[in-house]
């Protein structure tokens, strides 16, 4: 997406008064341009195949397709967009699973809207969003795996451990190929290794184990 193009954005959540209550936020916003809403998790997936949104808005608990198995069957449509979790929910298994399934961010609906507003520009233009409040809970998720001690002696290099910091900044693999100057390709690969060292299955995961073990600049 080009920084000076509006950044079109799809929502799927089937409530039509939460529906419309994004779809005015998101009209406040020049960074956003609202080009579909679905009422349910195979809606979503025919209007993200067909639009190409580069930013996904999902509700988590829908009827019939759950967030999670619609998240799970974006990204093996090959869905390249943004996908943030919009929900009521602040359990511990819901945040680990939704990050686990390839979820860019997880937001709570109750945040004050200029907030809300604000963490959706940050995801839009790459970088990993999560409520606040829920920091602390993914990082206590993690630590129950008992593989901390682990995960700080893995052999990482030095570039993996630059990457690992540029996660834990919450920038995308587009933003860090800019920082490091390098292929946005070797930036994949690097991820996937320092990933198979950690044990983690997501990158989210692993850049909220860095902030919490101190590893940011």
């Amino acid at each position: 997406m080009n920084d000076a193009t509006s950044g079109k954005t799809l929502i799927i959540d089937d409530h039509p008064l939460f529906r419309k209550g994004v779809s005015q936020l998101i009209a406040m916003d020049e960074r956003l341009r609202l080009v579909g809403e679905a009422s349910s998790g195979e809606q979503g997936i025919q209007l993200a195949t067909t639009l190409d949104p580069d930013l996904i808005l999902l509700d988590l608990n829908m009827k019939g397709m759950g967030g999670i198995a619609t998240l799970q069957a974006l990204r093996d449509a090959g869905v390249a967009a943004r996908i943030v979790i919009l929900t009521v929910s602040d359990a511990a298994d819901d945040l680990v699973a939704a990050i686990r399934a390839g979820a860019d961010g997880y937001l709570l609906k109750d945040m004050e809207p200029d907030d809300l507003l604000a963490r959706i520009g940050e995801a839009l233009y790459g970088r990993m969003v999560i409520s606040d409040s829920l920091n602390g809970l993914l990082a206590h998720a993690l630590r129950d795996e008992a593989q901390t001690d682990a995960r700080r002696q893995a052999p990482l290099t030095q570039r993996e451990r630059t990457i690992l910091t540029c996660l834990a900044n919450g920038l995308s693999n587009k933003l860090i190929a800019r920082e490091l100057d390098i292929a946005e390709g070797t930036v994949k690969v690097h991820i996937k290794n320092l990933l198979k060292k950690l044990k983690f299955r997501s990158r989210l995961e692993a850049a909220v184990w860095a902030i919490d073990e101190g590893i940011r600049d």
